[in-house]
């Protein structure tokens, strides 16, 4: 429910409306086409290792925060590093997803060189690693060498342009097995084991565990406002950052614009907005139909990256069947509050591993891809 200032800025919004025209509103408060041009630039670069990185930036990758900045050496080779203004220390607080979304962008750099023949042969940590329990620090996360004529064109990579993450509510419409199956297959690589359910029994208590670590994730302050400061609001904000947690549309900027959607609503536990908020992403848990998990070892810093790089191919194919992907991890988390929480799902799927990523995949309407930032911001100084 609104509040009574909310309402009178709304009405003084219908007035702004009326004035300028609906239409002009809603044509103002789409989704920013500029924020997005870097899917339409990918490919484009006339130097190669530029080519190929213009689609590795296009990479999923955790909040959206595109840690990654890059250093071309050579003629050849170039050397990948996490940006450590962009972590997330309070869900992330190993920095392991980080390095998955490290893994997601070489993997797709791999791919895009394979796409013109050139093999890509990586070195991860090539100074060493961090400790597991550590902190990633200044060292560099991977060395990548290219060869030309070194591979073959994968068939994933025509999925590229198709991938999306979608955090709408899902078709009521079960996956089938056949295409479960074929997902497993693409996410078992690199050391890393896919499995999935369909809407069975398994799935109602992965919807039940999966919300409960959202809820648990947007009640505790610390993690709920790491998502609200990498928020943008509106298309303004939006293409200023061209990274973060996109909140945008008509309907966003009509509440914005009465003041009901702001950071300071977003992170009361009493605002009608944070209520909202969290029963619109109790209603998209319910509509989970089917999920898969990776896991492996979990015994090294490389596999983190590796299960990055094989979380990739997993969306690519997901891409290619035709469903979408909502990467639903909370409970693998490691903060304190989730703890108990990730004891639960690893008892429940972990199998004797460490999960690494856990997502509901089904049939949805489609989305707008998320913004970037572009190419000349990946290079360090």
């Amino acid at each position: 429910m609104a509040s009574r200032r909310g309402i009178l800025k709304l009405i003084g919004g219908g007035v702004v409306l009326a004035a300028a025209g609906a239409g002009g509103f809603v044509a103002l408060n789409q989704p920013s086409h500029a924020a997005r041009e870097a899917w339409r630039e990918a490919g484009q670069a006339a130097e190669f290792r530029r080519r190929f990185l213009s689609y590795a930036l296009l990479a999923p990758n955790p909040h959206n925060r595109q840690p990654w900045r890059v250093r071309l050496e050579g003629e050849d080779a170039l050397t990948l590093f996490a940006d450590l203004n962009l972590l997330l220390p309070a869900t992330d607080p190993f920095d392991r997803q980080i390095l998955m979304g490290c893994g997601t962008f070489l993997e797709l750099l791999r791919l895009a060189a394979a796409e013109e023949g050139y093999g890509a042969e990586i070195t991860p940590f090539p100074d060493g690693a961090p400790d597991l329990d550590g902190r990633l620090d200044a060292r560099p996360v991977a060395r990548v060498r290219f060869v030309e004529g070194g591979a073959s064109p994968d068939p994933l990579f025509a999925q590229v342009m198709a991938r999306f993450t979608n955090r709408e509510v899902y078709l009521p419409r079960d996956v089938e097995p056949e295409k479960l199956a074929a997902l497993v297959a693409a996410g078992t690589a690199f050391g890393v084991t896919a499995q999935a359910c369909g809407n069975d029994a398994l799935a109602a208590r992965l919807r039940d565990l999966t919300w409960r670590g959202h809820e648990i994730e947007s009640l505790t302050p610390a993690t709920m406002q790491e998502s609200i400061d990498v928020m943008r609001i509106g298309p303004v904000e939006v293409n200023q950052h061209r990274d973060g947690l996109t909140l945008e549309g008509p309907m966003m900027g009509l509440a914005h614009l009465a003041g009901a959607v702001n950071r300071e609503a977003l992170a009361d536990p009493e605002s009608a907005a944070f209520k909202q908020g969290l029963e619109m992403f109790r209603a998209r848990a319910a509509s989970a139909r089917a999920f898969v998990w990776l896991t492996n070892d979990g015994a090294s810093r490389v596999g983190q990256i590796d299960a990055g790089r094989a979380y990739m191919r997993l969306t690519l194919e997901i891409a290619a069947q035709g469903l979408a992907v909502h990467p639903w991890s909370q409970a693998l988390q490691e903060y304190p509050e989730i703890a108990g929480l990730y004891r639960e799902v690893h008892e429940l799927i972990g199998g004797g591993a460490r999960l690494q990523m856990l997502v509901r995949v089904g049939y949805a309407k489609p989305v707008v891809h998320a913004p970037r930032r572009g190419l000349d911001t990946l290079f360090a100084a």
